[in-house]
């Protein structure tokens, strides 16, 4: 069944109210999101409850009239509930917007993105990267686009290996991708098999805006596979979109990264700057920053675009930052 933008709220507001370019819109669409309307107003509010807290992913999804009315309807309906509001993934936009209206704002981490009209793997700087890729070739990896449908099974047993790599982790959610379910048509998956057998896969979600194209976001391998797959089927994913005359291609949001003191907000709370860049050198338990960090650099990102978290009240709380990870089922 084709899902189109009318028979869906959420699809309709993030491709129409693009003006704060979240490239993570498309995450709102997410199974197991609760959405936040206000009569009379173009837009929505996306988020997840978990315990006293309400988890709002990105800012409002509105047209420019109604953006601080829904915020302040949202703001007042969750304390109606009891809860406590936290903003995760605000872009620069929605920041200042939040600030203005008491909440204290902080630079959480940032998104990277490469333009790819221009981009080549040629030269001296991707030489490492081009070798990864040929080794994984090498070793008989054969990259194609899929549909999802066709690839459950083999997804399946990726994401269970890969999860048992990690100690049996949790499958993260909210702020990462997912695969299948009615907005699975607007998504992109790229798979490699060896052998016949399948070893890794990328999914990519749609990105709109001033710098629409697509966003690299959920992705999994085999563990001990041969080195290179997520690059191999990366760097296929970027031809075929540069073939397309795709502008974009983005590489989503890593908590603790691209942290600048000329991105933060007045008002920001100093004691918080001082935690992120704390768990950036020191928090890869709580969150592998530096790894994912590692592989995006890898690709010579054209653009950083910071990200933010926002707290309803004075003063950052970490209470609040913790229950988004607690959203994700990060813990």
């Amino acid at each position: 069944m084709t899902v189109t933008a009318m028979e869906n709220p959420v699809l309709e507001a993030i491709g129409t109210h693009t003006s704060s370019d979240n490239p993570s819109a498309f995450l709102a669409l997410n199974s197991g999101n609760d959405v936040f309307t206000l009569p009379g107003a173009d837009g929505v509010v996306v988020y997840r409850r978990t315990g006293r807290f309400a988890v709002q992913f990105g800012g409002p999804f509105a047209a420019p009239g109604d953006y601080d009315p829904l915020l302040e309807a949202f703001r007042r309906h969750v304390r109606d509930e009891g809860r406590t509001l936290v903003g995760i993934q605000l872009q620069r936009a929605d920041a200042e917007h939040y600030a203005r209206r008491g909440f204290t704002v902080n630079q959480v981490g940032a998104s990277w993105a490469v333009g790819l009209p221009d981009f080549t793997l040629r030269g001296t700087r991707f030489m490492q990267l081009r070798n990864k890729i040929s080794r994984a070739r090498r070793n008989g990896l054969v990259v194609q686009e899929v549909p999802a449908d066709d690839w459950q099974d083999a997804i399946a047993t990726i994401d269970r290996a890969w999860l048992g790599s990690k100690g049996g982790a949790q499958q993260l959610e909210f702020l990462v991708g997912q695969i299948g379910g009615p907005a699975q048509e607007h998504r992109r998956l790229f798979t490699g098999t060896i052998d016949g057998s399948p070893v890794a896969y990328i999914s990519y979600s749609p990105v709109y805006g001033g710098r629409a194209g697509w966003m690299h976001d959920l992705s999994r391998r085999v563990p001990d596979g041969s080195p290179g797959l997520m690059e191999a089927i990366n760097a296929t994913a970027v031809e075929v979109f540069r073939s397309e005359g795709v502008e974009w291609l983005h590489f989503g949001f890593t908590p603790f990264t691209g942290l600048d003191a000329g991105h933060e907000i007045d008002g920001h709370s100093p004691a918080f700057q001082w935690l992120m860049h704390a768990l950036w050198a020191e928090g890869a338990a709580l969150y592998p920053a530096q790894t994912q960090l590692s592989y995006k650099q890898k690709w010579a990102p054209d653009v950083v675009i910071p990200e933010y978290v926002a707290f309803d009240g004075p003063q950052a709380s970490l209470a609040s930052f913790a229950h988004v990870f607690r959203a994700c089922k990060a813990f």
